[in-house]
């Protein structure tokens, strides 16, 4: 039942948008204290300047291109750009929504900023107006599509053109890219049937694949980069397990101390659009995103894995779509099978590029969901392999390169499924008796 103001979802209680924004609001305002317990007001605004006007693309973590404070309030403005977006227009907080602000939150850890994101956000909602569609409709599109920033930053400050011409073509560039992000996004959702939940990321990497090549033809090199922090594992572990910590006793709160309704929501495969705010609450969406929290700061940790900018990364992308299609049934056995095709195949599973595999890695959740476990982990290893090779297609400066991996091996593996289950379902009605009343009606 919904009103103007009040999502009713339960028998314990009624959850305002009031409170749903205030838990956005939560998560920058916390980001923003913590940037100055890290460092002092002028490194923070330093490394601000560093943030916004130099190359972003993967993998940047920002922790070592300026430092931790500097990140940590990029990632607090960014949360609460989004937030203000979401406000203008006038969209409610649901599962969508809040996977893509945290989504935000954590790229801006690593590639992600004011700058390089602006152009992207005026594309989109440009797109809106010219089509005549209310701009709620191009929110999400604003706001996943901000992963193609890198493309913003690497043509203003990084293939050779003066500043003024460089800020220029960037941004021309964003804008064009905002663009046809939404109606792009619209098409590609089929090509994976909604089997892997980052389907905007898919989007990009078409998009950014297509001015990688234009800019590879103007002899530009595009490539991936690897700037990575390590030394930060305590703090942020600490952080991380408290803030955690936090959203499952605030959902448990809502919920009335019980687990009640989390069974219900760990019965949903996950295959886009599954919005668990809709189909189990607010309060149990908390408890599962908490949950997840917990596993993939763990998944980390157990991998010998540091706790960087990308992989702070990971893990609140994760958080955000357990509002939006993953909870720990789907999304296990992805982190299983990545695991043990790295095992097999010698990876070093602490590597930064193998660990966050793993965690953006479960954007096909939804294949565990509806195949079963066994399948979602040979989904897993297949993703390792695949997303291995996808970043020099987009040069890096699609930051959801796991999106754009993932696209493609749900596109290989559900018509395959399919086609299995569809051969087993005939197999098992042959097998079923006919009634022979039925039988005399069909010859009739």
């Amino acid at each position: 039942m919904v009103n103007d103001n009040k999502l009713y979802f339960s028998d314990y209680t009624t959850i305002s948008q009031k409170v749903k924004y205030r838990f956005l609001w939560s998560i920058a305002i916390f980001f923003a204290l913590l940037a100055f317990l890290f460092n002092s007001p002028a490194e923070i605004i330093d490394g601000q300047l560093k943030i916004l006007f130099s190359p972003a693309n993967l993998t940047t973590d920002y922790f070592a291109l300026a430092n931790v404070g500097a990140t940590l309030l990029n990632s607090a403005i960014m949360t609460a750009h989004a937030i203000m977006l979401i406000k203008m227009t006038r969209a409610k907080v649901n599962g969508p929504v809040i996977a893509a602000v945290l989504t935000v939150a954590a790229f801006s850890f690593f590639g992600k900023n004011l700058y390089n994101s602006t152009p992207i956000v005026v594309g989109a909602f440009a797109y809106a107006k010219i089509t005549e569609v209310p701009t709620e409709r191009s929110l999400l599109a604003a706001l996943f599509g901000t992963a193609l920033g890198p493309l913003v930053s690497e043509i203003s400050f990084n293939i050779g053109l003066s500043l003024p011409e460089g800020i220029f073509f960037g941004y021309i560039a964003g804008l064009i890219a905002g663009f046809v992000i939404p109606s792009l996004a619209k098409h590609f959702v089929g090509f994976t049937k909604g089997f892997s939940v980052y389907n905007i990321g898919f989007t990009c990497g078409v998009v950014g694949t297509i001015f990688t090549s234009l800019l590879r033809s103007t002899g530009r090199s595009i490539e991936p980069v690897s700037v990575l922090s390590s030394g930060n594992n305590q703090p942020f572990t600490i952080i991380f397990l408290t803030l955690f910590a936090f959203m499952l006793i605030a959902g448990l709160y809502f919920n009335d101390w019980t687990l009640n309704g989390y069974a219900s929501l760990l019965k949903h495969t996950g295959q886009l659009s599954t919005d668990y705010l809709e189909t189990n609450g607010f309060s149990v969406t908390l408890i599962n995103m908490a949950l997840l929290g917990f596993i993939t700061v763990f998944y980390a940790l157990f991998h010998g894995g540091e706790i960087n900018g990308p992989v702070i990364g990971g893990i609140l992308t994760v958080v955000g779509f357990g509002a939006f299609g993953k909870h720990i049934r789907n999304v296990l056995p992805i982190l299983i099978g990545v695991s043990l095709m790295g095992y097999l195949n010698d990876y070093d599973m602490s590597a930064t590029g193998v660990v966050i595999a793993g965690l953006f890695g479960t954007t096909i959740a939804p294949i565990a969901g509806r195949y079963g476990t066994l399948i979602g982990i040979l989904a897993g290893a297949f993703h390792l392999s695949v997303v291995s090779n996808t970043g020099y297609l987009h040069g890096g400066i699609n930051l959801y390169n796991n999106g754009f991996a993932g696209g493609f091996v749900a596109a290989i593996m559900i018509p395959l499924l399919e086609a299995v289950e569809y051969q087993k379902g005939k197999k098992l009605a042959m097998r079923e008796p006919v009634d022979p009343q039925e039988e005399i009606e069909v010859e009739i």
